[in-house]
């Protein structure tokens, strides 16, 4: 195992891993124990009281964060040619279809975000196992396949996010850097956590929120109390 350092014995003794913070001292604290040189992603992590086997229960959606996310993601349009100078004109990096396509048969799928007219979803039945385990599918319950392709991008570019729980129940999502000021990644936490809280199932048991964790990167994580979303 290797050792700690004096530095990061120094940042773990400023988190309390039996304390519940509320927003305002999460937020705070969490910029002032990154330990990277870089302007790190601040990520939470949401452990719900749902079975994602259940298709009630398997939460997903999309979420505008106030603030952004602090990081400019890449969208690949995959459109027919007469939409083509619209993607283009409203931001997006990558506007095509077959060629595209044809790309990420061969590997490629240096992007962020893959916006699709609902006319072309058939041509990426032959991506779908490239796309699917890398979250890139496009879906029409994150917006990701409509024919409002300008709004659909400005979304993205806006600060729109999609999530989803995972097989184990947890939320993993990115609220913002540690370059963001705390008040900023208090207002993006709360937009985040009270989009989810408006789609608890009705049939879910017990807890919803069972913990919230947040922590940048390569730092050590800080308990939230869930008491905060409701």
């Amino acid at each position: 195992m290797a050792q700690l350092t004096k530095k990061r014995k120094q940042i773990n003794a400023k988190v309390d891993a039996k304390k519940l913070y509320n927003l305002d001292e999460a937020c705070t604290l969490v910029k002032e124990v990154n330990t990277t040189k870089f302007d790190a992603s601040v990520d939470l992590h949401i452990r719900l009281g749902v079975d994602p086997r259940k298709p009630d229960q398997a939460i997903r959606g999309t979420v505008t964060l106030p603030n952004g996310t602090g990081k400019t993601k890449k969208v690949l349009v995959l459109c027919t040619p007469e939409k083509e100078a619209d993607a283009k004109a409203s931001g997006a990096d990558y506007v095509g279809l077959d060629e595209y396509i044809q790309k990420i048969e061969a590997g490629w799928t240096d992007v962020d975000i893959i916006i699709a007219m609902p006319t072309v979803m058939a041509k990426l039945g032959k991506v779908g196992k490239i796309l699917g385990p890398r979250g890139l599918m496009p879906n029409p319950k994150t917006g990701t396949v409509t024919m409002d392709i300008v709004g659909a991008v400005n979304d993205v570019k806006g600060g729109k996010i999609a999530f989803r729980v995972d097989k184990f129940g947890i939320i993993h999502s990115s609220i913002g850097r540690v370059s963001f000021t705390a008040q900023k990644l208090k207002e993006n936490c709360a937009e985040l956590l009270g989009a989810i809280n408006k789609m608890k199932p009705s049939s879910a048991k017990g807890a919803y929120f069972k913990s919230i964790s947040m922590a940048s990167t390569m730092s050590p994580g800080i308990n939230i109390d869930s008491k905060v979303v409701h």
